[in-house]
Order: structure tokens, then C-alpha cells, then sequence
């Protein structure tokens, strides 16, 4: 899944626009993700031992807002056998293209069914695993209870969601640190403090993240039962919720 280099916020901008997923991100996106995310190659191939011991024979995995499909990727290389299908659902047309490309790549005996619409459109059914990777943040907040209630009544029991967001933290120090750690990830990656600076004000519409305690609560308000905290960097982390 090759990229280019992530230049988009290099150059001084006079009106910085809400970040969108569209051509220009999807170009870069594994370049910008990588550098921005710390941890996300653990993440990422991690799902697949997830799926590994939680997916059943003749069930569903969804993977919500897919991007180029990594996580999907990752969950299909070990399902083989099992007579599953992935459901990779992204609401970029250009991100749908590229992960279409990437699977292309790969053969497997699992089937994904690739669609570009909107997460909260889709019907879960049947599903032995859903993903969620840094995709919630970017919902309404008043959507994300909704979603999660439908993924809820979708999962077989013994079923998994796994989530993966950016955290806000309650305490205000502790906030300060791991934002100020985060940030030293990104110069260490090649940002410089304009990228930063700018990629910051354009997302500061459309990326509204939670606290790790806010997470819990709308997890086990649903029904799940069991939740816990398996992945942790700095201001991002990786939960898993059993039904």
C-alpha cells in the first residue's frame, strides 16, 4: 500500500478548510498516518490476531470507515477456510478506489464486499467482529451512541468490536504531557510546526474525540460487558468489547 510523502499542509495557507478524506488525502494517506499515529502498525496487525481468535465460520466481519483497507487486509489473512466475508464500508469515493486496488493485490479465499456510503447506513448483521479504527472521532457525537447500539444487536454473542480513537483526558496535566509526547512523535516523523499547526486548525471541526471514560460508559450502556483497554500510546488507544 505505497503513498506518496505527506506534503499537503507544507505550504502557509491563508483559510485552512475542514479536513476531508478526499483524492489529495487518500494519495498520502498511509504516509500521513504512519508519521501521525503512533503505535498504528501494532494496531493494525493486531487485528488480524483478533480475528484470528474471535472470528466464527459462516459469520460477518465489518470494518467501518476502511480507508485503504489495512485492517481489512489484516483480518483476511487469517480467516481463509472459514467461509466469512468482510464488509469494508468507507464514505470516500477515493479511498474506496485505493482499497480496491489493494486488495487486488492480495489472494484470498475470503470475499469483501467494498462500498462507499455513509457507516451509519449499514445494516450489521450476523457479525462475529467489527472494527472501528479511528473512525468514531469523526462522527457527530450525538451518532456515535446510535452506531454502537446497531453494532450491539448485530454482534453474534461472544462477538468483538474493536475500536481504536484518539483520547482526550480529564486531567488537565496529564492531558498537557502526552499532547506535548504526541507532538514530539510528529516532529521526530519530519513534520515541521506549520504542518502541525495547520493540519491542527483544519481538523478542529471534524475530529471530536472522547475520554477513555466516556468510551466505557457508552460501551457497557449498550449491553457490552466486557471492556477493556488492550493498546495504549501516548493520546491514542485501541479498546476491545465483547458482547
Amino acid at each position: 500500500m505505497n503513498s506518496s510523502q505527506d506534503t499537503i499542509f507544507a505550504q502557509a495557507c491563508e483559510n485552512i478548510s475542514d479536513f476531508q478524506f478526499d483524492d489529495r488525502v487518500a494519495g498520502v494517506f498511509n504516509d500521513m498516518i504512519k508519521r501521525s499515529v503512533p503505535g498504528y502498525a501494532q494496531i493494525i496487525s493486531t487485528l488480524g490476531d483478533f480475528a484470528d481468535k474471535c472470528v466464527s465460520p459462516n459469520t460477518r466481519v465489518y470494518d467501518l470507515g476502511c480507508s485503504l483497507g489495512a485492517a481489512t487486509l489484516s483480518v483476511r489473512r487469517r480467516l481463509d477456510g472459514r467461509d466469512c466475508r468482510i464488509i469494508a464500508v468507507d464514505n470516500s469515493q477515493s479511498m474506496i478506489e485505493r482499497c480496491q486496488q489493494n486488495l487486488n493485490a492480495y489472494v484470498s479465499d475470503t470475499p469483501v464486499d467494498l462500498i462507499c456510503g455513509d457507516i451509519r447506513d449499514i445494516e450489521i448483521e450476523n457479525a462475529s467482529m467489527v472494527i472501528l479504527n479511528f473512525t468514531m472521532q469523526f462522527l457527530a457525537p450525538n451518532d456515535r451512541e446510535t452506531l454502537l447500539n446497531k453494532i450491539y444487536r448485530g454482534l453474534q454473542p461472544g462477538g468483538i468490536l474493536v475500536l481504536s480513537e484518539k483520547l482526550t483526558f480529564e486531567d488537565a496535566p496529564v492531558q498537557a504531557l502526552l499532547d506535548e509526547l504526541h507532538l514530539d512523535f510528529k516532529r521526530a516523523n519530519g513534520y515541521s510546526e506549520l504542518e502541525i499547526s495547520q493540519k491542527r486548525s483544519s481538523l478542529e471541526n471534524v475530529m471530536k474525540p472522547d475520554s477513555l471514560p466516556q468510551h466505557e460508559r457508552r460501551l457497557k450502556a449498550q449491553g457490552f460487558s466486557h471492556f477493556s483497554v488492550w493498546f495504549q500510546c501516548f493520546n491514542f488507544a485501541s479498546m476491545v468489547a465483547i458482547k
